[in-house]
């Protein structure tokens, strides 16, 4: 789907957008907000039990400021929640939202695609009473990065999609740009390979959905926050190491590495 194309579906629900609104005597509310983008929604949730006594989203609603894509992925979700159990809610994905939307454009299923966080910070708060305020930051320059080097060393230590062989990556030092979630879940699940992973990401708080988060907070992947990859360098064809731009200091440092990850770099 190109950045800016939108299925009818999505269309559908940011027209004609189903469950909006707000729930005062709520059981559970999530809040979610991506600052880069300014994208913000609640979720509120009412929570009852079916004939097996199961507890289960009785009434959900939502509000979201935001564009299209952060309206309909709201909308859509209430639907999909509605009469479900917790447990079968909790594990609705952001990937399952934009499926049953029938696909978003890449550059919002990262940065507005928010609602699948909501509903499991809302879940959270009911069942844990945790902080409904969730931030999720991603960055929404996806698709128009620019890499110095990158094309020379594909094939040669620098991926586009997750490599075939996760052996091949035993004992190397990785470095991998965040890219969404399926980027990040890559990072933690190399750390079976490796104790030397390192994300580059622009936000300022760890990112990620709610489960990914948890992950991260408690793995050895090293979080570079505030950064951007700009350069790839090495000697004889290989990948030797990277330029790094600290977006809060504004300045740039060197980092060796064997393997850099960018997915979907070239489309």
């Amino acid at each position: 789907m190109k950045s800016t194309q939108y299925s009818d579906k999505v269309l559908d629900h940011f027209k004609n957008p189903r469950n909006v609104g707000e729930i005062e005597d709520a059981d559970g509310i999530g809040q979610v907000g991506n600052p880069v983008c300014g994208d913000l929604m609640w979720i509120y949730i009412k929570v009852g039990k079916n004939d097996e006594g199961e507890e289960i989203i009785d009434d959900i609603k939502f509000k979201t400021f935001g564009c299209g894509s952060a309206v309909s992925t709201s909308s859509m979700i209430t639907e999909m929640a509605k009469g479900m159990t917790l447990d079968e809610a909790y594990k609705i994905s952001r990937q399952d939202v934009a499926d049953e939307l029938n696909g978003l454009p890449p550059i919002k299923m990262h940065c507005s695609n928010l609602a699948a966080d909501a509903l499991q910070a809302a879940i959270d708060n009911y069942r844990l009473g945790t902080n409904p305020e969730v931030e999720i930051v991603t960055s929404c320059q996806l698709g128009v990065r620019v890499i110095l080097g990158i094309e020379k060393y594909f094939g040669k230590g620098a991926y586009d999609a997750v490599p075939v062989d996760l052996e091949e990556l035993r004992e190397k030092r990785v470095l991998i740009v965040d890219s969404g979630d399926e980027s990040l879940e890559l990072a933690l699940e190399l750390t079976n390979y490796t104790g030397r992973v390192i994300v580059v990401t622009s936000a300022k708080s760890i990112p990620g959905n709610v489960e990914i988060r948890k992950k991260l907070k408690h793995s050895e992947v090293k979080l570079l926050q505030e950064s951007e990859l700009i350069e790839i360098k090495g000697e004889l064809d290989e990948v030797e190491k990277v330029v790094i731009h600290d977006n809060d200091e504004d300045e740039n440092y060197e980092l060796f590495v064997d393997v850099v990850i960018v997915m979907d770099y070239r489309g």
